[in-house]
C-alpha cells in the first residue's frame, strides 16, 4: 500500500534502494520465484559463441571450451517505463537480486566465470520485461571418446546445458535462433585436430526423482591431422621393416652382422610402440595404430626367425656334404661351423675348408702362404679366391641360401598388400 511505502521511506534505519533498483522495482516483488509462477512454464531462449575450444585430453577425456552463453526470457516484474523505449544495461551485481534461468553444464569437470578485470557478465533490461543475460564462461566438460581407428580417428564430442531445478513443468529451454543460435569464432583451431562442424540440437532427460528436464546440446565433430603420427609413428616402423630386410641381402654365414641387426630393428619397434602406448589412455581394445605397430613389429621379428631357420639348414646341409666326401671322421676333423667356432674365420667347404691334425688360424695361413711357396694343391684354392675379391656380389648371390631368395620377394610383398589393404580399411 502506498503507507508502507511511505513507511519504508522515512526509515532511515534502511539502506536507500539504488535508482536502477527503484526503477525496476525490486523491493516490490519476490524474485526467489519465477516469473508467471503457478502457471505454463516460462520459456528460456539460449544462444551460444564458441569462442576458443582450448584443449582435447585423450588421457582425461574431455575438452576445454570458452563460450559466451546468452540467456533470453520475459519477467514483466521487470517492466519500467520509458520514454525513448530505450533498455537498461547493468553488470554482475544486479544478478543476485533477480531471478536468472538456473542454467548448468551437464557432465562438467570444472567451471568459471571469468572475472578480470570484473566479472564477465551483462544484464540487459527491456521496458517491456524482455531480458538478455550474458556471461563468458570456460568449460571443461567430459567427452566420450572411441579410440578403436586412433589416429585415423574423427571424435565427436557435445557440451550439454539444463536447468538444474525447473523441469519441463516450469521452464523450457530452447535455442532462441534454431541452428543459427550457435556460432563460433573464425580464428578457432588445434593442434592436432581439425573442426568439422558445429552444430545444435535438443531433447530431453528424466530422473526418476525429479521428472522430464529440457536439454541442449552443442555437438561439435574433430577429425584428427595425421600427418604428426606419420612422422611418428608410421613412418620410422616402415624404415625399421625395410631394414630389417637388408639382412636377406647379407652373407648367411655372417652371424654377427646379420644377428645384430635383427636385434636392432626389434628393440627400436619396441621403442616406438612404448613411446605410442605411454600417450594414450589405457584402453581394453585394440587401436588402429597398434595394428600396424604389432604387425610391423611382427614382420621384423619374422626376419630374425627367417636366419634362425637358414643358418640352421646351412649346418645341416654343410654336414651332409662333409660326410658324403669322408672328411667328417678322424680325431681332429671338424666341419665349417667348428672351424670358424674355433679360429673366428669361415671356411668354405668348396673352397677354402682345409683340413688338418692341427689347423692354424686364417691370418697365419695367409701370411704363411705369401711368404712359402705354393704348392701345386693350392694354386686353384687361390685363384678361387682372387676372382673372389672381383665378384663379391655374385659370390654372395651364389652363396645365399634359398629362403633368402625367397624371403626378399616374399616379405616387401606381403608388407606392400598389408598397408594397401590397411590405409584403405581406416581412411
Amino acid at each position: 500500500s502506498k503507507r508502507e511505502i511511505k513507511m519504508r521511506k522515512l526509515d532511515s534505519t534502511k539502506v536507500r534502494p539504488l535508482k536502477s533498483e527503484q526503477l525496476l522495482h525490486i523491493e516490490d516483488h519476490d524474485f526467489a520465484l519465477r516469473p508467471g509462477f503457478g502457471g505454463s512454464p516460462i520459456p528460456v531462449g539460449i544462444d551460444v559463441q564458441v569462442e576458443s575450444i582450448d584443449s582435447i585430453s585423450e588421457v582425461d577425456m574431455d575438452f576445454t571450451m570458452t563460450l559466451y552463453l546468452r540467456h533470453y526470457w520475459k519477467d514483466e516484474r521487470l517492466s519500467f517505463r520509458s520514454n525513448k523505449n530505450k533498455s537498461m544495461t547493468f553488470d554482475g551485481r544486479l544478478i543476485k537480486k533477480i531471478w536468472v534461468p538456473d542454467v548448468f553444464f551437464v557432465h562438467s569437470k570444472r567451471s568459471f566465470i571469468h572475472d578480470t578485470t570484473v566479472e564477465n557478465i551483462m544484464l540487459r533490461v527491456y521496458p517491456d520485461g524482455n531480458v538478455l543475460f550474458s556471461l563468458r564462461i570456460t568449460v571443461s566438460a567430459m567427452c566420450l571418446m572411441d579410440f578403436s581407428r586412433f589416429p585415423l580417428d574423427t571424435q565427436n564430442c557435445s557440451l550439454e546445458l539444463e536447468s538444474y531445478a525447473y523441469n519441463e513443468d516450469d521452464l523450457m529451454l530452447y535455442w532462441k535462433h534454431g541452428n543459427k543460435s550457435l556460432s563460433t569464432d573464425e580464428n578457432i583451431s588445434l593442434s592436432q585436430f581439425f573442426i568439422e562442424e558445429f552444430s545444435a540440437s535438443s531433447g530431453l532427460a528424466f530422473y526418476s526423482s525429479t521428472g522430464w528436464y529440457n536439454r541442449l546440446f552443442i555437438n561439435f565433430a574433430l577429425r584428427r591431422h595425421i600427418f604428426f603420427f606419420v612422422l611418428q609413428s608410421y613412418f620410422p616402423a616402415m624404415l625399421m621393416v625395410m631394414l630389417s630386410w637388408v639382412s636377406f641381402w647379407i652373407d648367411r654365414r655372417a652371424v654377427p652382422a646379420r644377428v645384430s641387426l635383427g636385434i636392432t630393428t626389434v628393440l627400436t619397434m619396441s621403442t616406438i610402440m612404448t613411446g605410442v602406448s605411454a600417450s594414450m589412455p589405457q584402453v581394453s581394445y585394440i587401436k588402429a595404430v597398434d595394428v600396424y605397430l604389432w604387425i610391423s613389429f611382427l614382420f621384423v621379428f619374422l626376419s630374425v626367425i627367417e636366419y634362425a631357420a637358414v643358418n640352421y639348414l646351412t649346418t645341416i646341409e654343410e654336414r651332409k656334404q662333409l660326410k658324403k666326401r669322408g672328411k667328417a671322421s678322424g680325431m681332429y676333423s671338424m666341419d665349417a661351423v667348428q672351424a670358424m667356432a674355433f679360429d673366428g674365420c669361415f671356411h668354405d667347404t668348396d673352397m677354402d675348408m682345409d683340413l688338418s691334425p692341427f689347423p692354424d688360424p686364417c691370418e697365419e695361413n695367409e701370411t704363411r702362404a705369401s711368404q712359402t711357396n705354393i704348392s701345386s694343391e693350392d694354386t686353384p684354392r687361390l685363384k678361387r679366391k682372387r676372382s673372389l675379391k672381383g665378384n663379391v656380389g655374385r659370390i654372395i648371390l651364389q652363396n645365399n641360401h634359398v629362403i633368402d631368395t625367397y624371403s626378399r620377394i616374399i616379405f616387401p610383398s606381403v608388407y606392400i598388400v598389408f598397408n594397401f589393404f590397411y590405409w584403405g580399411l581406416y581412411m
